[in-house]
């Protein structure tokens, strides 16, 4: 259409009619999936391109696959399968920017992964835009046209941004449902499967772990917050460790962050980084624990310690997903799953004004409470043999065993320190026996001496002692998978003696009807 008034061709009518057009397919559809390769094909005609594609990016697989297109066959749509900065695809979600490649026969980072002909004699470009719903590049649109030198593809971008704005909604639910579908093919495997979960970096068998190990199954797959509480010395971050090598991050990196090491000063440079020149000493720019995490997972211990200022700015990461340099005003998106842990009593503080109410309810989606060592003694023994073959290889000792004595002892001691205490207790006492057996004359006198230093349980022996065989009882019906005449036969005690104390510590033998242990 000529237009008058500007003396040149105008577009404005055609390029409104077709939105419109585009614009009640969308709103009245029954069939999204099939209206939307409609849609694309009018779109190449509109502009003259020969292909279409829509990509959706699936990040729990660190991919992005192609779920709609116009002249491609479902042969070629199957191979257009991309990783996050992999090909144009890939570095255009990467970055987040249109890209323009006027020529696809020179350039090498087109990788023409559907292996789409080119028709001899014509010049290809291929034109691709991100998909952008709620700040998040959730796809990305694309089209093959042929043409002649020197021409400006500002039209098609414009057009090509437009409905990638229109259709952005309808990606987001693909998406969705694509994680949906994944979530569930997890879920149907672990059903399946006769093993209960274990993680291989955490040693314990007793009811108390085969219960903090559900749990750890059941978040790891996710990308929820999670909070892990327990005493100094517990192995938190063992905890951590084991949900992100559980994950779909696994691949990426595990960044550790101890915040009660750091200075007040430097904090924020070290999770966020800095810039050159941003403060005295800043001789160089400095990538954050935050950018170094990413795509994986940050571990901030000491959660705790982490002074007011900084709660401020790491509750803006957790809500917005973005942080900023120090002495910097660009904002830089990270995708990074957070894991804290403290010990200490986080609602006091709050109370005192020592930590922000809202950045606690944002950190503390998933608690996990890790027991302390005193409330699993069952598991002294295989720690103790853990600790024994580590320090053995690690130091070049032999030491063989312990003897009874010297593990009753260990067996009665109230653990201050936990695991921490532990192991380094096992460290002393194979350096100073002399016959490669650890007695009871090599551990410390504070464990020799436990009620004067009071580190022994407080009641009565036949409370303590009550204890200790209600956790044995427990564990030999975890090994037998709830079989009460196999436990008793494992204890050396008979089936109506063993079904007394089950009786008389309330024991829920269902419960273990299907644990099997898993040795370490």
């Amino acid at each position: 259409m000529f237009c008058e008034k500007v003396g040149k061709d105008c577009y404005a009518e055609t390029d409104l009619e077709f939105l419109v057009n585009i614009s009640n397919i969308l709103s009245h559809s029954e069939d999204i999936h099939q209206e939307i390769e409609n849609l694309l094909g009018q779109l190449c005609r509109f502009l003259q391109a020969q292909y279409s594609m829509m990509t959706i990016v699936d990040f729990n697989q660190d991919r992005i696959m192609t779920s709609a297109a116009y002249g491609l066959t479902k042969e070629e749509m199957g191979r257009g399968i991309y990783k996050v900065g992999e090909g144009i695809i890939g570095k255009v979600v990467e970055s987040g920017q249109p890209v323009i490649i006027p020529d696809i026969s020179k350039d090498s980072a087109f990788l023409n992964k559907t292996g789409i002909k080119q028709r001899r004699g014509k010049i290809t470009a291929f034109l691709c835009i991100p998909i952008v719903m709620k700040n998040e590049i959730i796809g990305t649109l694309s089209i093959h046209k042929m043409h002649h030198y020197d021409i400006n593809f500002s039209h098609e971008i414009k057009f090509l941004n437009i409905i990638g704005s229109l259709i952005g909604k309808n990606v987001s639910i693909r998406r969705k449902h694509i994680e949906e579908l994944e979530e569930l093919r997890k879920e149907n495997l672990r059903l399946k499967s006769d093993k209960p979960f274990k993680p291989d970096n955490i040693i314990g068998n007793s009811s108390l772990m085969h219960d903090l190990y559900q749990l750890i199954e059941r978040v790891s797959p996710t990308n929820s917050t999670v909070m892990i509480r327990g005493e100094s010395g517990v192995g938190k971050e063992l905890i951590a460790e084991a949900i992100h090598k559980a994950s779909t991050r696994n691949t990426k990196p595990f960044v550790k962050v101890n915040c009660s090491a750091l200075p007040e000063n430097l904090i924020e440079s070290e999770l966020f980084g800095h810039e050159k020149g941003s403060f005295t000493g800043a001789i160089a720019s400095h990538t954050g624990k935050f950018e170094q995490a990413n795509g994986g997972t940050i571990f901030l211990d000491e959660i705790g310690d982490v002074p007011l200022s900084i709660q401020v700015k790491l509750l803006r990461v957790l809500q917005q997903k973005q942080i900023e340099r120090v002495g910097s005003n660009k904002t830089i998106n990270v995708d990074v799953r957070i894991i804290t842990a403290t010990n200490r009593d986080l609602e006091e503080m709050i109370k005192n004004n020592t930590f922000r109410e809202d950045f606690y309810y944002r950190i503390n989606v998933f608690p996990i409470y890790v027991p302390a060592l005193r409330e699993r003694r069952a598991d002294i023994p295989i720690l103790i043999d853990h600790f024994i073959q580590k320090l053995n290889k690690q130091n070049n000792m032999t030491v063989k065993r312990i003897t009874g004595g010297a593990l009753d002892m260990l067996m009665m001691y109230s653990w201050a320190g936990n695991i921490r205490e532990l192991e380094n207790v096992i460290e002393r006492a194979m350096i100073l026996t002399t016959d490669n057996v650890i007695h009871s004359y090599n551990l410390p006198p504070s464990l020799q001496t436990g009620v004067s230093s009071n580190t022994v349980d407080k009641g009565s022996l036949e409370l303590v002692l009550g204890k200790v065989e209600k956790q044995m009882i427990i564990d030999a019906l975890i090994v037998c998978s709830g079989n009460i005449s196999q436990a008793a036969v494992q204890l050396g005690i008979t089936e109506r003696i063993m079904g007394l104390r089950i009786k008389k510590y309330n024991i829920h033998v269902a419960n273990y009807k299907n644990l099997t242990n898993e040795p370490n």
